[in-house]
């Protein structure tokens, strides 16, 4: 289950940045922005994941790292990086529902933000005890 977790991890702590480098160039596509795109209240929102991702992406590609040098560092850093991988995508599941704006195009992303780290996390847990 690991392999697959950290195959994820990486896709994901890559597309973290990619995303925050491509939002930032202004190269979103218009039919691919979320509602209200334009709006700076939305800017600001959107950007207010810039850092929780960011740590999401360096704790988990340093975790990925050392768990290849057999680290015994890594799990737990690993297990970190998920945490703040599930609560971006909370964040943003909580958001969108308040909102009352249930596209599926930035439903499916977020959930899987939400619900990919799960079972890695229990069995990382369930290692520690």
């Amino acid at each position: 289950m690991l392999r697959t977790t950290k195959a994820l991890m990486l896709a994901t702590d890559l597309g973290f940045v990619a995303y925050f480098l491509v939002t930032g160039l202004g190269l979103v596509p218009a039919a691919w922005a979320f509602a209200d795109y334009g709006d700076p209240l939305m800017v600001a929102w959107n950007w207010s994941f810039l850092w929780i991702d960011l740590l999401a992406s360096a704790t988990g590609l340093t975790s990925l790292w050392l768990m290849r040098r057999r680290s015994t560092s890594g799990p737990p850093l690993m297990l970190v990086s998920l945490a703040l991988t599930m609560a971006s995508g909370l964040m943003a599941v909580a958001f969108w529902t308040l909102r009352g704006d249930f596209t599926l195009q930035w439903w499916i992303p977020n959930l899987y933000l939400l619900l990919f780290p799960l079972p890695a996390m229990a069995l990382l847990v369930r290692r520690a005890f």
